[in-house]
């Protein structure tokens, strides 16, 4: 858990309290911690670990009398499934109390699906979470819709004739129309056709799982006890007392001790509940309101209104299997002061910013005392998780081995709970410089160089995708956070370092549809400004959608790059990635690592056949990975 408390007279209390850290106080009193954590056997499949009541081999799990109920398959060592009655639906995620799966045998062109293809609504163990957002069509009845969806346009997989359907949301959390125990059949009473579920902004239907009310209560670990579930009609699970963290089940996680020792934040066997803790806490208590107040009168003054480096933070890193995560576990990037930071930005001054951000932060340039060239991420918190989060992502990409991924060098965090990321930057500068021809860059990128970039953005954003546990997202890919060596090689920086997909609301398309933003949407409109030159046409989707359509992509693209003299063929495929980008990367139904692949044979075909040769792309995908990636001639180099 974290123990952030950036607002100064919070602060000063916990300078305080870490001066007596002989004392054990539980954490678990402010906030809840589940730890969902592998099986007893430590169970994976693919990127996916197999948490408790799930198992591969019953020996590994399985609750007694039921072993089959939470059993799963795992095929090619890729991919987990999930039998429900006479379906297998592919598990997409394991969470605490709930499971995401998706549709049994879907068909990639499909946006859609019959109301009656998921026959499932519910059993003793199993029912469809209310965390599910529903995606209708068709309806001849409005009145079942809660979220207004404009009409969207879907190009087929035959480039016949365009399907229009008109949409509608319905979150099942409202339960008007569809109530606890109903299958999505329900919605063809008011005349729908057609379903797509999301849960947490990514497609799949999310299931709550529990056991039987009459199951044996010792299922449930010491300090452990039953609570309802929400839409398994009498079921119940394992929750931990206050106090006490895990997943209160005796074959799981279990309910751990969670307290203060020595300073740090440690748990179970390491817990020492000492036998006059009372008395201490008692005594301690008047200390701390005398504390207190002597730490506010001094916050009156501003005592402490430096910047604070994460360097002054103690922690500990816990236990890894916990997934517990500690500013020292975090702390292997420099720690920059704030002063250097707005040395480096001349105070973040607006002619150095290369971005706008997520959610009202930015990206500077900027020269450290040194020479070293630098770019300076803002991030805003709005809370402790929202720091700690960014804390885990940073530790993440400072480790990730890939020459795509621009370095992390360090970080700062400001008393108003403001991280600074600190990313290596190029003297070239960014993509979106090029794509303008800004600043002295009077010659803009040719087509085999604009190529390679695509390929390799969509690659790198593949690899750390797929063959990065936990994936590692964008959140907000754009010209701008892509910066270009001397060779006109990528570097991708500037990622979101917060899960922006959750809780986020739904957003427009380039056709008017709903749709949860992701990183092929993102590139998608990336790859649009790539051909087209320019980043500063706000509605260069919609445009492109409908030139590509009459077949007069020509007419927005760049005019140094001869488009028309390139293959029509090769013409057609560039548009065709574009389109369906924009038109299935919102959904899920294409993914990153469809959209690298077809960019790598593209790349490699044009230099194959042309006089240019271009620089060979890394595979860096592993041997037994879906990742069997076409890669680059490994002998080719730029030729000037």
């Amino acid at each position: 858990m974290s123990r952030f408390h950036p607002p100064l007279l919070l602060l000063t209390f916990i300078v305080i309290f870490r001066a007596f850290n002989q004392v054990t106080i539980s954490y678990s009193l402010q906030q809840e911690q589940v730890l969902v954590s592998p099986n007893k056997c430590n169970e994976k499949c693919g990127h996916l670990q197999v948490s408790f009541p799930f198992h591969l081999n019953t020996s590994c799990g399985s609750i007694s009398h039921h072993p089959d109920t939470f059993r799963l398959s795992c095929s090619n060592s890729t991919k987990l499934h999930l039998d429900l009655g006479s379906q297998s639906c592919r598990v997409l995620n394991i969470l605490y109390g709930g499971i995401v799966v998706d549709f049994p045998g879907i068909y990639f062109c499909r946006r859609y699906f019959d109301v009656n293809s998921f026959g499932f609504s519910g059993n003793e163990f199993y029912g469809i979470s209310l965390d599910n957002v529903l995606g209708l069509s068709d309806c001849e009845d409005s009145s079942v819709c809660k979220v207004g969806c404009e009409k969207i346009t879907v190009l087929d997989c035959e480039r016949s004739n365009d399907a229009i359907s008109s949409t509608c949301c319905y979150p099942l959390s409202d339960r008007s129309v569809w109530r606890i125990g109903d299958g999505f059949s329900r919605f063809s009473s008011f005349g729908c056709r057609g379903f797509s579920s999301w849960v947490q902004g990514k497609r799949g239907v999310k299931l709550e799982w529990a056991l039987p009310r009459n199951f044996s209560k010792n299922v449930c670990a010491e300090n452990g006890f039953f609570v309802n579930a929400t839409t398994v009609k009498d079921g119940v699970r394992c929750k931990f007392q206050d106090g006490f963290i895990g997943d209160g089940f005796r074959d799981g996680v279990g309910c751990l001790k969670s307290c203060i020792k020595d300073g740090r934040e440690v748990y179970g066997s390491n817990c020492s509940t000492e036998r006059h803790e009372k008395k201490k806490t008692i005594i301690l208590a008047g200390f701390f309101i005398s504390a207190f107040i002597v730490g506010s009168i001094a916050a009156l003054y501003g005592i402490s209104r430096r910047p604070i480096t994460l360097g002054k933070w103690d922690s500990d890193p816990g236990n890894d299997d916990m997934n517990v995560i500690s500013f020292l576990k975090a702390s292997k990037p420099r720690f920059f002061t704030y002063e250097e930071l707005e040395l480096a930005t001349k105070g973040f001054d607006d002619g150095l910013k290369l971005v706008d951000g997520i959610n009202g932060g930015t990206v500077h340039a900027g020269v450290l005392s040194d020479g070293s060239h630098v770019a300076v991420q803002k991030v805003h918190c709005k809370n402790e998780q929202d720091l700690t989060q960014v804390l885990s992502r940073i530790e993440i990409l400072s480790s990730v081995p890939h020459k795509h991924v621009a370095s992390i060098l360090g970080c700062c965090f400001d008393t108003d709970r403001t991280p600074f990321v600190i990313y290596q930057f190029s003297t070239n500068g960014t993509l979106e410089e090029h794509l303008n021809h800004g600043g002295d860059r009077k010659s803009g990128l040719d087509w085999y160089q604009r190529l390679i970039i695509a390929a390799e953005t969509a690659s790198t954003l593949a690899y750390l995708q797929q063959e990065i546990s936990p994936p590692i997202y964008h959140y907000d890919l754009k010209s701008g956070n892509i910066y270009l060596d001397q060779d006109y090689s990528i570097k991708i920086a500037g990622f979101g370092l917060m899960n922006f997909m959750e809780g986020s609301s739904l957003c427009h398309n380039a056709e008017g549809g709903m749709f949860y933003r992701t990183d092929v949407y993102d590139f998608g409109i990336l790859l649009l400004e790539i051909v087209a030159g320019s980043t500063k046409n706000r509605d260069l989707p919609n445009a492109a959608l409908s030139k590509i359509r009459s077949r007069k992509l020509e007419e927005i693209v760049d005019q140094s790059l001869y488009y028309h003299e390139q293959p029509q063929f090769r013409r057609e495929q560039m548009e065709t990635i574009a389109a369906r980008c924009l038109l299935f990367g919102g959904d899920g139904r294409l993914s990153m690592m469809d959209v690298a692949k077809e960019l790598i044979q593209i790349t490699n075909d044009s230099l194959d056949g042309s006089a240019r040769r271009g620089p060979a792309i890394d595979e860096t995908f592993s041997n037994s990975s879906l990742l069997q990636m076409i890669s680059m001639s490994p002998d080719t180099s730029f030729a000037n």
